[in-house]
């Protein structure tokens, strides 16, 4: 079950163009898993800022006296991410988690591949070290706009096989986007599973390559999450079950992780008429 705890910011580094923050969650880190997130409040008590912030669990640690914690990659894109990057050690935040269903892990030994867009990558840390010990080939392909825009390319490195670079206006690794090369890496590492976090775009170009090429894909969806808890339903989108029938289903508990074959990309933002509960029209979110 999540927790919410006061949570003590330990460190607020820089990594490219994002903010890493480690901060203090006896109660979660212990069991976090790849593909969680964790909702954090913004702006203090007096803050005007209702709605909660969810970030994916970067990587989590045990601390001597502080028990366990966990770090967040924050993106400065409006009021709440900015006030959260400013944060400085010994300052307090509200911390709900592990939240969301986690990436599904192989029972043995396969080839996988995992695909970052920006700090997408950020969750991919916890997952790459977690199939590495359970003795599967691990290779990376991340991208990103900028080269500032990448996150954590020598850490990365040191745990794949193999890392392919992209950035769209080519100032480190190949020219292009992060699902040009994915193809290439699926073919040369023979590859059995492919794991993925970033843009929804780009996550829909990663389950149809991955389809096309007969593999199994999970996506780390990022859609926009008022509660986090299954609450408001802003966060719903289009999946088929294992039934073949379209449900309206929530990111935040029935997600982020999804299969990237049952995701109906094209259908993001609207009710299909054929999925469960649809009303006679399209509306659109």
């Amino acid at each position: 079950m999540p927790e919410q705890v006061m949570s003590e910011v330990l460190d607020n580094r820089r990594v490219g163009d994002y903010h890493v923050l480690s901060l203090t969650a006896p109660g979660i880190a212990e069991t976090a898993r790849p593909g969680h997130f964790v909702t954090l409040a913004m702006g203090g008590e007096e803050s005007s800022m209702v709605l909660r912030r969810a970030f994916a669990i970067h990587q989590i640690a045990s601390r001597g006296v502080y028990g366990g914690t966990l770090d967040i990659a924050v993106a400065v894109q409006g009021l709440g991410t900015k006030w959260l990057a400013e944060r400085r050690r010994h300052d307090v935040v509200s911390l709900v988690g592990p939240l969301g269903q986690p990436f599904s892990l192989p029972k043995q030994g396969v080839s996988c591949v995992l695909v970052g867009g920006g700090y997408g990558s950020a969750p991919l840390f916890m997952l790459a070290q977690d199939l590495r010990d359970r003795g599967c080939r691990v290779d990376m392909v991340i991208g990103a706009s900028t080269e500032a825009k990448l996150f954590g390319v020598l850490e990365l490195k040191r745990l794949a096989s193999s890392l392919t670079i992209t950035t769209d206006d080519g100032s480190a690794g190949v020219r292009g986007r992060v699902t040009d090369a994915l193809g290439e890496a699926i073919d040369r590492a023979a590859t059995d599973v492919v794991y993925a976090c970033g843009p929804m775009p780009m996550l829909a170009e990663v389950a149809r390559i991955s389809t096309k090429r007969r593999v199994f894909s999970q996506c780390a969806v990022e859609e926009s999450m008022a509660c986090g808890i299954g609450v408001c339903m802003t966060c719903v989108l289009p999946v088929v079950g294992d039934d073949g029938v379209t449900r309206m289903v929530r990111s935040c508990i029935d997600g982020p992780v999804f299969r990237g074959d049952r995701v109906r990309w094209q259908d993001i933002g609207t009710i299909p008429s054929d999925a469960v509960g649809a009303p006679d029209q399209e509306v659109v979110r």
